[in-house]
C-alpha cells in the first residue's frame, strides 16, 4: 500500500472517530443533558477508548461548544438549500424564508430546541468550526452579502446588518417557543419577521 495510501486511510478513520464522538455525544447531551453526561458515557457509546477522546476535545464542554456550532450551522444549511429551490425577487423575503424554515425545524425538533437553546449563531460565527465544513458550500452569510451587492440594496455594512438579525432570532425564538413570551411563536412570528424587513430594507442616511 502506497504511503498516501496509508495516510489517506488513517484521516479517514479518526474522522470518523470525530463524527461518533459528536454524535453519540449530541444524543446523550439532548436526551441525558450535558451535566448527566460523562466522558465516560460517551466513549462507552460510541466504542472509543477514552484516551482517544483528549485527543479531539479538551473536555466535555468544549465538545459541547462544536456540537452548538455544528448544530446550529447544519439548521442554516438546511434552510438555505431549500431557499435556493425557491426564486425570491427581493432579498427580505428569501430570508425570512430561511428564518421561518429554521423555526419550525426546532419547534419540531424540541430536544435540538432545549440544546441550543440561544445558541443559534454560534452557527455562523464559532471559529470552532473550521475543521469540519466544506469549504465549498455557502452559508447564509455570503448569500446575504452577494445579494446585497447583486440587488444594490443600499446597506452600508451588510454582515453587521446579518449579525443583528441573527442575533435578534437566536435570543428571542428560544424564549418565544418554550415560554411563549412576549407571545407563542405563531403571534410572535410576523412582528419578528417584520423587524427582519426594515433591517434589511432600511435606508442609509447620506
Amino acid at each position: 500500500m502506497a504511503i498516501q495510501d496509508i495516510k489517506s486511510k488513517i484521516n479517514d478513520n479518526k474522522q470518523e472517530k470525530e463524527r461518533k464522538l459528536l454524535n453519540t455525544a449530541l444524543h446523550l447531551f439532548t436526551e441525558k443533558g450535558i451535566k448527566k453526561t460523562s466522558i465516560q458515557d460517551i466513549v462507552h457509546e460510541a466504542g472509543i477508548a477514552k484516551g482517544t477522546f483528549y485527543l479531539y476535545f479538551k473536555d466535555k464542554y468544549e465538545l459541547q461548544d462544536v456540537l452548538l456550532a455544528k448544530t446550529s450551522h447544519e439548521f442554516f444549511a438546511n434552510a438555505c438549500k431549500k431557499a435556493n429551490q425557491h426564486h425570491f425577487d427581493r432579498l427580505d423575503d428569501k430570508i425570512v424564508f430561511i428564518i421561518d424554515s429554521i423555526i419550525n425545524e426546532l419547534i419540531d425538533r424540541p430536544n435540538i430546541l432545549k440544546f441550543i437553546q440561544k445558541n443559534l449563531s454560534l452557527g455562523l460565527y464559532s471559529e470552532k468550526l473550521t475543521d469540519l465544513l466544506d469549504s465549498e458550500e455557502l452559508g447564509i452569510k455570503e448569500l446575504f452579502i452577494r445579494e446585497v451587492k447583486e440587488k444594490d440594496i443600499p446597506l452600508e455594512y451588510p454582515e453587521m446588518t446579518l449579525f443583528m438579525i441573527i442575533e435578534l432570532v437566536s435570543s428571542t425564538v428560544f424564549t418565544s417557543i418554550v415560554e411563549k413570551q412576549p407571545l407563542p411563536i405563531v403571534e410572535f412570528k410576523p412582528h419578528l419577521y417584520k423587524t427582519i424587513r426594515l433591517l434589511i430594507n432600511e435606508k442609509v442616511e447620506k
